[in-house]
Formats: structure tokens, sequence, C-alpha cells
């Protein structure tokens, strides 16, 4: 049986290879290749808090420009973008990410943010893999059912119980590493070996069969909070970052509100699995001081909002301030009741 500690060390050194060629670099738009800038290096870049009206409206600004985008910034033309998310700066800068098809196919490491100042102008986009995203053919060599039996088989392997198939297994392009290929992704439930639902994601090459990738998208994470101490919280993986997404309460998500109230506010993202540092200095401790905890009882469908300091998106630095540790958990669909820390 596979302790938690060795699957998650697993994890991490395969996603350190997987995107290790895109460290996401800040390519500006005339070639040349810098890291992104610390936000203190740049006056104005802690993100900010936005409105539901805010947000929307800059996601529906992204979506109608896609294609525009997409094209500004070299992508060919079996190339599209899908709007995900959307972060803004103080002064005004706007970090749009995308995730990208090819041929109508998900891109496994087409990820990028496209960062837009004030005025309009395009200031650089950050990939989470370089180069192109073509692969060689889009026909498939074998069926998706011997892709479903490898998933099935490295997740019995990794001791996971009643393993099934969420799903049929999706044909995807995969970019996160080598040559782009075509390939499958199937998504394994179940229960992990200590009894955490599972959610392993395989990646099978469609013309080999050879296993490209995989990840567990339900992790316990570590929360250093103010008032509990260290506590474990149960995250969710996508790519190379994690969200305090509980999976395995029916999608509990907590929200940072940046001392606000009321609002849509930012969820919790970064690119490692520790929360908070036990200190009101980092938003993340309020967070985990919240109900995210796997001990905690809530309904399927609720989130956490902590009117704390804000995060920013994985390819974002926020400026450390103060943190509230009171919160809001909204239930859906309607309905908030008061949480305590």
């Amino acid at each position: 049986m596979t302790s938690r500690s060795q699957r998650h060390q697993h994890t991490l050194l395969a996603l350190a290879t997987a995107v290790a060629a895109g460290a996401l670099l800040s390519t500006t738009l005339g070639g040349a290749a810098t890291a992104q800038p610390a936000a203190q290096d740049r006056p104005g870049a802690a993100p900010v808090a936005l409105s539901a009206t805010a947000r929307t409206s800059l996601l529906q600004q992204a979506r109608t420009s896609a294609a525009a985008t997409a094209q500004a910034i070299g992508l060919g033309t079996q190339e599209k973008l899908v709007v995900k998310d959307v972060v803004r700066d103080a002064d005004g800068t706007v970090h749009t990410r995308y995730e990208r098809t090819y041929a109508g196919l998900p891109v496994l490491g087409g990820d990028l943010i496209v960062h837009t100042a004030k005025s309009g102008e395009r200031k650089g986009v950050t990939r989470a893999a370089q180069g192109s995203v073509k692969p060689a053919s889009l026909t498939p060599r074998i069926a998706p059912d011997r892709a479903e039996q490898q998933a099935l088989g490295v997740a019995k392997s990794a001791g996971s119980e009643k393993s099934r198939a969420s799903r049929a297994p999706r044909t995807v392009v995969w970019a996160a590493s080598g040559t782009p290929v075509l390939a499958y992704e199937t998504v394994v439930g179940g229960f992990q070996d200590d009894g955490t639902p599972n959610e392993l994601h395989v990646v099978t090459d469609a013309a080999t069969g050879r296993k490209l990738f995989q990840y567990q998208a339900v992790e316990t994470g570590v929360g250093n909070t103010k008032y509990s101490g260290k506590v474990d919280l149960t995250s969710t993986q996508s790519g190379s970052s994690y969200t305090l997404t509980d999976a395995s309460r029916g999608g509990h998500k907590t929200y940072d509100l940046a001392h606000g109230e009321s609002g849509t506010g930012t969820l919790f993202t970064q690119d490692n699995d520790t929360w908070g540092d036990g200190t009101t200095a980092s938003a993340a401790t309020a967070a985990g001081d919240q109900p995210t905890r796997p001990t905690a009882r809530r309904s399927p469908g609720t989130s956490t909002r902590a009117p704390s300091a804000a995060t920013a998106s994985r390819t974002t630095v926020s400026a450390p301030t103060r943190a509230s540790t009171t919160a809001r958990r909204t239930s859906t669909p309607s309905g908030t009741t008061p949480a305590s820390a």
C-alpha cells in the first residue's frame, strides 16, 4: 500500500518533470523571454477583489476577443483559446488565464496567461509550455478501453479501492512535455488507500498505449492556521496548481474577499499544497482556519468566503497584507450562514 507522503512526493516529481521546460516565463510580445516580475518590483501589482459584475464583464470581454487574442499572440489556425479566469491588479493590469484547444480537442499543457495593461496594450504572455502544440496525427491507434484499463491498473497499484472510471476517456492533445501527441485522459474514481475520495488522472498515448502522465487531483494539504495550529486541508490539484476545493465533500470552496463581507472573491489558488504561515500576514492562514478541514461537516455545494488579503492567480504575486480571520459560509442555491474561524 502506498503511503500518502510517498504518493504526494511522486505527484510532485511528476509535475516538476512535466512543466520544467515551461517554467512559466513571461514572454514579451517583442520576443524576449524574461521572468515575470514579483509584485513588490512593480508598484500596484497586487491583485484586487473584483465584484461579481466586474469579473463577469472582464470574462465576457476576454471571450469576445479570444479569437483576436489568439492571432495576436501567434497561435495557429487550429488553436482556440478558452477563457478560464481573470485577475486585475491595483494598477489596472489584467491577467487572463486561458486553456487551449487544437482542432477542437483540449490541450493538456496548453494553458497560458495574457497580461494586458490598463491602456489595453498586451504586455506579455505566460505559457505553461513553450513551442507548438500540433501533434503529428489526430487519428488514434488504440481504443479508449485500453487507456481505461491502464488507468484502472495504475489506481489499483496505488492501493485504490472500488476504482472505476468516472467517465469515458476523453481524447486530448498532450503538450505538457516532449513532442505533442494525441492522447486519452482517463479519470478514475473510488477511494484512495487512506479512504480519501479518488480522482486519479491518467494520460495515455493514443498511438502507442504508453502512459504519459498521472496525477491525483484530490490531495491532503497542510494548513498553518492562527487558532488551530497545523491542520490537514483537503485541496484539489489541477496541473501545477492547487485550490482550496474539497472535492470529497461536495466541492466546498474557500474564497478570499480581501477584507470584504460580500462579493465573489478569488478562489484560493497557489503552486504548492501548504497553506498559510500561522500569522495574519498570510491570507491563507485565515483560509486554513475556515471549515475546509477534512473533519468539518458541511452540506455539498457550500463555499467559505474569507475576508482576508487577496491572493492572486498562480502567475501573479500577492503583496502580503493583514488578514482578517472571520468568514462567511455561503450555501447554494440561496442563503448565507455565518461561520466562525
